[in-house]
């Protein structure tokens, strides 16, 4: 029979493998959106759309997701869901229509609903003081999004669109057969009956789990739409071929997933507070020198008018867009080390609801960029809207840690008069 460790470290080397994989699947619209927009002569908004509607369904499904996993185990959710998206994926190749994609998208996008399944399987075989780290790196599944921005690209050149669905349908299937040979159950992990579901999302209600769903929607919502939408902002605003932009887009995608079992340790050592205060300051002023447009401007002088251009780079972009990714990929980490400190018993149910906020945070974001591109046709107000959105989440935080403090300070206070008295 295999050791406790070794079952340990099986599950979390294959959950986090079958979630890269979910995640990949999940994120495909980023690369095969764009020639299908060519194709069905979609605008920015009709695009946001189409690359957002797996997010959809694969958030709205977290809370059920969550609470089975703590009811029946992740093993075999895990499995099931895996199973249930392989035929989906492969039918994709077969819709001519925009609510077709849009139809099939939903489907496809419960494969995003796996992190709120492995989030709890992968954190019950480990001490609490290792729960951060393993879950950071479960979590650097997230890096599925660069992987399908440098495979996608190579299967549309080499064979279509059309070809990216079957292949990636072949490898979802493959990897839950794997996942099921190489991973356990353990009875204890599963919540008692007794917690009834109406306990479970009574949950919803409690300040704390608000205030977390507030900062997932940030750092993992505006990851997966900055996903999302980087390779076409790429396209657009510095004129870059679908293979070229993708693969730049990567650049952000990779440390943002990847980097994620970094933020789980520094949540462990620093606490999650110290960690997630760090990463919103460092998103806020990334986003702000983002959010300038290209801007050309004349300045009459004494000599007469003088021309001046203001603008990033794609290499500073580029640049800023890589800090940026490793800041979500720690917050992200940095977030469910508050769930797993504050909510030790129901990881499972509170990991659905702010799952599920994040990822309405990146249904809604790409939708709102491409609105937004539409109404002013400044690509830069897609940076402009997550700075507001990281700023809430800052100062909400500093409100929420404030008011911590000083009730801490006055119960200590009353329980010293009570000890005089």
């Amino acid at each position: 029979m295999a050791s406790q460790k070794y079952k340990q470290y099986s599950v979390l080397f294959a959950s986090t493998l079958a979630f890269a994989v979910c995640f990949m699947i999940w994120m495909m619209f980023a690369v095969i959106g764009i020639p299908i927009q060519q194709k069905l002569g979609l605008n920015a908004t009709e695009f946001g759309m189409l690359a957002a509607t797996p997010v959809l369904s694969g958030s709205l499904i977290r809370v059920p997701l969550g609470i089975w996993t703590d009811r029946f185990g992740g093993r075999i959710v895990f499995f099931a869901l895996m199973l249930a998206c392989v035929i989906p994926v492969f039918a994709l190749q077969f819709a001519t229509e925009f609510w077709q994609f849009l139809a099939i998208g939903l489907v496809i996008g419960l494969a995003g609903g796996s992190f709120s399944v492995g989030t709890p399987y992968v954190a019950r075989w480990f001490r609490k003081e290792q729960q951060g780290l393993a879950m950071g790196i479960f979590g650097a599944g997230n890096a599925g999004a660069a992987l399908t921005k440098l495979l996608a690209p190579v299967i549309i050149v080499a064979a279509g669109w059309q070809m990216v669905p079957t292949v990636y349908a072949a490898i979802l299937l493959g990897t839950a057969l794997l996942f099921w040979v190489m991973t356990y159950s353990d009875p204890s992990h599963i919540v008692s009956s007794k917690v009834t579901l109406g306990e479970q999302l009574a949950l919803m209600k409690n300040p704390k789990v608000l205030l977390y769903s507030q900062l997932y929607s940030v750092v993992f919502g505006g990851y997966v739409a900055l996903a999302l939408w980087m390779t076409k902002y790429y396209v657009g605003e510095y004129h870059f071929d679908l293979k070229h932009a993708a693969f730049l887009a990567a650049a952000f995608s990779l440390p943002g997933g990847v980097l994620r079992a970094l933020g789980g340790w520094f949540s462990d050592k620093f606490g999650a507070h110290k960690v997630t205060e760090v990463v919103l300051w460092v998103m806020m002023l990334v986003f702000f020198i983002l959010s300038y447009p290209q801007t050309d401007f004349v300045i009459q002088t004494t000599k007469g008018a003088t021309a001046y251009h203001l603008g990033i780079t794609h290499e500073w972009f580029t640049i800023l867009l890589f800090f940026v990714g490793v800041a979500m990929a720690v917050g992200k980490a940095s977030v469910f080390k508050y769930v797993a400190d504050d909510f030790p018993g129901n990881i499972g149910a509170v990991s659905g609801i702010v799952g599920l906020a994040g990822g309405m945070g990146g249904f809604l974001l790409p939708i709102m960029f491409g609105a937004l591109l539409d109404m002013t046709g400044v690509r830069s107000t897609a940076f402009m809207l997550l700075f507001g959105c990281a700023l809430v989440g800052a100062v909400w935080l500093n409100f929420a840690e404030r008011k911590h403090h000083y009730g801490e300070k006055d119960d200590a206070a009353r329980k010293a008069v009570a000890a005089q008295a």
